[in-house]
């Protein structure tokens, strides 16, 4: 118990330290950087390419820090700037093709529904539309000169960039910040050299209407409409409609601020503080009538307070999230760790526990940088992109990316992060009832495999592909999970529940019996196993998302008291869906039909769904549970790097530590560096998931599985009681370690350490006052903790 009281002493000494030596000067800086090596990425050079940049957000703005020395970019987003506009995807008449398409495709004829279904099937337009960038802060100094002693960082703990270099006899520094209190991105520039700042500052965009003007002699204004996009391969347009500004403002005690144009010219200043607030014209996602610069000037002008403070309250901000989960896996250096590009390519020779807990640590970094509440969803690659035609358009895959952006919110104690998300399924919600009805003639709302700004929700790209009607499924999966862990009835009355019942709805109505089988089970289609195979009937990955939401509505129309008929009905139709079958190979099929290929090595791993996110596959499911591990074994250990990430959380789920290690160490390759010709799926040099290109869901994957493998709690016993494992999939490469603050279903709250690969204490708090099992090893101790206590056990799960 002292260790807990201990911990939060600790922790509130650490954020007044942290924040006193940032403000202090760069010397204070090097020791908290150098204290650990869990918390901190640093280069010893400027970065040349975006994915060696640095990243910062708040939430709704983000920005990428380079570092430059006679130059410095800062490319920034705002969450809002998409192309296109408010418009409704649904493809109007196109139910009346479903029973023909379903025809062809139970007569084997899958050439001919998918040509039908491209034709008369798809979105309006065929594609959705793109997140964009906004633009860059350019910063010059007019006197440059040969840098040395140079240093670039980036601190998980105060969410700070600091760049650092000397210019003959003077230190200058650059400590950069996107502060979600005061909504601004900040830049704070010093020198040792009193009055030897003379530096020159623009704002410029990609987008080709855009122009750069002052407002006064210290702001810069940005204006400008997005710009309009059509990809090589496309026969459609999408037209730029919002607009956007930005203003940046210099502040000074000291130095000479004047205006040239487009400039701003600052002399012989010792200290300057940067502003930088943007705005688009979006409102919702119906609504573009918003005036950018007003909100930007309004957002501007909100701000009187030193850097002092901007930054004290950022960082106290910042850490309210961060410091509610510590990690420490390994002894950590003492002395300063490699720049972070090498360090990643020596832990390929070199295993080093401290490198996983930074790539936790940088997840929950990013999630709390890239989804506040009030905030977009984390996209794609979250807010961070500098590309008009950015991979993917940056949206929300929802086959699997989305889903796995968001997965350690809850283990990891940030569950207000995922109200963005659930923010933006009431908004899918309406979309997917048009498509509902337009396209299936169902009630209820419906989402296929992506959806943007607009939400749009019909099948898009490709019919052997765009035509998967379960991303809205899966999407409930995370409103019940949020339920699990919280225990919130309000939210679950309010939110949860409307979205989980109304896509229950359109699932009811859906599922069709199926012709070829004589046990008539009910099946989903047309469809697809995510990316392979083609336009097919039921799917397996589906038929285990539509089980698992009518399960989750069930169970939470009884917590409401409520809709007692509709509980009835898909207790009726839930084991109508057709089972998980195994083929002939040993392995858990993907398909209805025994048809999978042992050799094939796709990324999508997706018919294990029921094993993770799932928990339909357990080990008290052995049968299930031993095919669904020789269809891991088939994929291979490779992949993309989101895949490798979801392979990691397989692996924790069949309790195999080492195999879940090795795959964390392959997601921990470098990748698109000029330290290695390797250009596969991984890491680049700034730790950013690449598929490749980034994609930000590896990065969230890959925490969650770290998650998964110090602590389980998917499963009940036949009592309803939660079974919270703990060190379920403990590698041996992990021998000694600790962890504090992670949360499992059910209201608790798990700190442990464990020592030569055996659990030496751990202590539980409750915060709902429910019942469990706690598990370690074959030892079992049932929880009877009332709510906000704690118990203390050691190794043996002895009361300590």
């Amino acid at each position: 118990m002292s260790q807990i009281h201990w911990t939060t002493i600790a922790k509130g000494f650490c954020l007044s330290w942290m924040v006193h030596a940032i403000i202090s000067g760069p010397g204070d800086l090097s020791r908290v950087q150098a204290a650990d090596d869990a918390h901190l990425l640093w280069f010893d050079r400027p970065a040349e390419q975006w994915t060696e940049a640095l990243p910062v957000g708040n939430g709704r703005l983000g920005c990428m820090v380079f570092g430059g020395t006679s130059e410095a970019r800062y490319q920034f987003n705002e969450d809002t700037l998409w192309n296109g506009k408010p418009h409704s995807y649904a493809h109007k008449g196109a139910a009346k093709h479903l029973p023909e398409i379903r025809r062809l495709l139970f007569e084997g004829k899958q050439r001919e529904a998918d040509r039908l279904a491209a034709k008369e099937f798809m979105s309006v337009p065929l594609h959705q539309c793109a997140y964009q960038p906004f633009g860059d802060i350019i910063l010059r100094h007019r006197d440059a000169a040969e840098a040395k002693n140079y240093r670039r960082s980036l601190d998980l703990r105060t969410a700070t960039a600091v760049t650092e270099y000397d210019v003959g006899d003077a230190r200058f520094t650059r400590r950069t910040v996107a502060s979600h209190p005061d909504q601004v991105i900040a830049i704070q520039l010093t020198t040792t050299k009193p009055g030897s700042l003379n530096i020159e500052v623009t704002l410029r965009s990609p987008h080709s209407d855009s122009q750069v003007a002052s407002a006064n002699s210290s702001t810069l204004v940005l204006t400008g409409r997005v710009n309009d996009m059509q990809r090589p391969n496309w026969d459609h347009r999408i037209e730029g409609v919002t607009t956007f500004a930005a203003q940046l403002q210099a502040r000074s005690a000291d130095g000479e601020i004047q205006n040239d144009g487009d400039q701003i010219k600052i002399s012989k200043a010792s200290e300057v503080t940067l502003l930088l607030t943007a705005a688009t014209s979006f409102v919702n996602f119906r609504d573009l009538s918003g005036d950018p610069l007003t909100r930007s000037s309004t957002q501007l002008e909100r701000v009187h307070k030193p850097w002092s403070q901007l930054l004290a309250d950022h960082v106290a901000d910042h850490q309210a999230l961060y410091d509610r989960v510590t990690l420490r896996l390994g002894t950590p250096q003492t002395s300063d760790p490699e720049p972070i590009d090498r360090r990643i390519l020596g832990n390929a020779k070199k295993p080093d526990p401290s490198l996983s807990t930074l790539l936790f640590n940088y997840g929950r970094y990013l999630m709390i940088a890239s989804s506040r509440p009030g905030s977009q969803p984390a996209n794609l690659q979250g807010i961070w992109n500098e590309s008009l035609e950015p991979p993917w358009e940056s949206k929300y895959t929802c086959n699997i990316n989305a889903e796995m952006n968001y997965w350690l919110v809850d283990p990891c104690n940030l569950g207000e992060c995922a109200q963005p998300l659930f923010d933006a399924l009431k908004e899918v919600m309406q979309s997917g009832q048009v498509t509902a009805r337009e396209q299936y003639g169902a009630p209820g709302w419906v989402l296929h495999h992506n959806f943007d700004i607009w939400r749009g929700t019909a099948p898009i790209n490709a019919a052997n592909h765009g035509i998967w009607p379960t991303g809205g499924a899966w999407l409930c999966h995370h409103l019940w999970e949020r339920y699990l862990y919280s225990r919130d009835e309000d939210f679950l009355r309010e939110t949860a529940y409307p979205l989980m019942k109304s896509a229950s709805e359109f699932f009811a109505d859906y599922l069709i019996e199926d012709p070829r089988s004589e046990t008539q089970w009910l099946i989903s289609g047309p469809s697809n196993s995510p990316e392979i195979g083609g336009l097919v009937m039921g799917p397996t990955m589906d038929h285990q998302i539509i089980r698992s939401l009518f399960a989750n509505t069930i169970e939470a129309a009884k917590v409401l008291g409520i809709d007692t008929q509709w509980q009835e009905r898909l207790a009726k139709l839930r084991p109508q869906i057709a089972p998980n079958q195994i083929g002939r190979h040993g392995q858990l099929q993907e398909w209805l039909e025994d048809k999978d290929d042992p050799n094939n090595k796709h990324r999508h791993v997706s018919h294990l769904w029921g094993l993770h996110p799932g928990n339909e596959i357990t080990p008290d499911t052995p049968e299930l549970f031993a095919a669904a591990r020789e269809s891991l074994e088939f994929r291979g250990d490779e992949g993309t790097g989101w895949s490798r990430a979801w392979k990691i959380n397989f692996w924790a789920r069949f309790r195999d530590g080492d195999r879940a290690h090795k795959v964390l160490q392959g997601l921990l390759t470098l990748t698109g560096s000029d330290l290695t010709e390797y250009r596969g799926g991984g890491v680049y040099a700034n730790l950013f998931d690449a598929h490749p290109p980034f994609q930000i869901d590896g990065n969230f994957g890959a925490t969650n599985g770290i998650c998964e493998m110090l602590v389980q709690s998917h499963r009940v016993t036949d009592q309803g009681q939660r079974l919270i494992e703990l060190l379920p999939a403990l590698p041996a490469a992990w021998p000694d370690g600790e962890v504090n603050g992670l949360r499992t279903r059910s209201g608790f709250e798990i700190d442990m350490a464990w020592s030569a690969g055996r659990l030496e204490r751990c202590s539980v708090r409750s915060l709902f006052g429910e019942k469990a099992v706690l598990v370690y090893d074959k030892l079992e101790y049932p929880l009877e903790v009332a709510a906000d206590k704690e118990i203390a056990l050691n190794g043996q799960l002895v009361v300590d």
